[in-house]
């Protein structure tokens, strides 16, 4: 009994020391919370949205799975949460994830098809059943998370990624999202590649010691630039009267409420 009394006693003393030391990791816990991207759950719902505003004129994204229709832009039918393209391989690279991961899919059928259309805007053995068959599939959560998958392959995770390596925050983070959903990361002049590059000749972003601000407006120069070269992207409201907005008010790290304007219409996440 003494020697558990006494043990006890010593574990009494020890308390306080204890308690004290486990004040001194809380600024670590702080710069954590600091350094929240946009593949925070809450912040990349936000990213959703907002794509979703320009995109299909909702805010409502998760209802997009089914959409598919040529917008006529050249790039053949577009589909889906992310604008996937009949004409730019990332309609095809998805449908084969898709039937890698569920064989005998409704849209199996097709990758004959979408691997001759690739890179055109025909339709071409797609006709006549393509897009009931897309929006049957898009009842089908495995399809539903395939596209989630190729979306954060092909375009959230490297521009979060980029974002992080360049030093910019979260709105730098969608900034870059939706340029790439957009203009895509090939070799063409106007890929997120080179917009970045040519924001690249006019500022240094954050990690080269520049100014977030300076650098994010040089960014989105850049992009206006891009969309100009192109009829189908000639509107820039999403970045003049949306994505501009917020880096006008400051708000780099896209925290709501956020108001803002695409194609004339007007959102709102409270």
């Amino acid at each position: 009994m003494l020697a558990i009394g006494a043990l006890l006693g010593s574990a009494l003393i020890a308390v306080p020391v204890a308690a004290h030391a486990t004040t001194a990791p809380a600024p670590a816990a702080e710069a954590v919370v600091a350094a929240v991207g946009l593949d925070d759950p809450a912040k990349k719902e936000i990213a959703m949205k907002i794509v979703s505003s320009a995109e299909n004129s909702s805010l409502d994204w998760k209802a997009q799975y089914k959409y598919i229709e040529d917008i006529d832009d050249g790039r053949g039918y577009t589909a889906g949460i992310i604008g996937f393209c009949s004409g730019t391989g990332d309609m095809l690279d998805l449908v084969e994830y898709h039937t890698q991961i569920k064989p005998g899919n409704v849209l199996a059928k097709y990758l004959p098809a979408l691997r001759k259309v690739d890179g055109s805007d025909s339709h071409a053995g797609l006709d006549p059943n393509f897009t009931k068959d897309w929006a049957k599939a898009a009842q089908d959560a495995d399809f539903r998370k395939a596209q989630d998958h190729e979306r954060d392959r092909v375009y959230f995770n490297p521009s979060v990624n980029q974002g992080k390596a360049d030093g910019v925050g979260v709105l730098g983070q969608f900034i870059y999202y939706d340029a790439i959903v957009m203009h895509g990361d090939g070799g063409d002049s106007t890929s997120f590649r080179n917009i970045r590059k040519r924001a690249l000749a006019k500022a240094k972003p954050p990690s080269q010691g520049g100014n977030e601000t300076a650098y994010l407006n040089a960014f989105l120069d850049a992009r206006v630039w891009a969309m100009k070269q192109e009829e189908a992207h000639s509107d820039t409201s999403r970045v003049d009267t949306a994505q501009r907005v917020f880096l006008k008010k400051g708000n780099l790290n896209l925290n709501t409420p956020l108001d803002w304007k695409v194609y004339g219409d007007s959102f709102h996440i409270g």
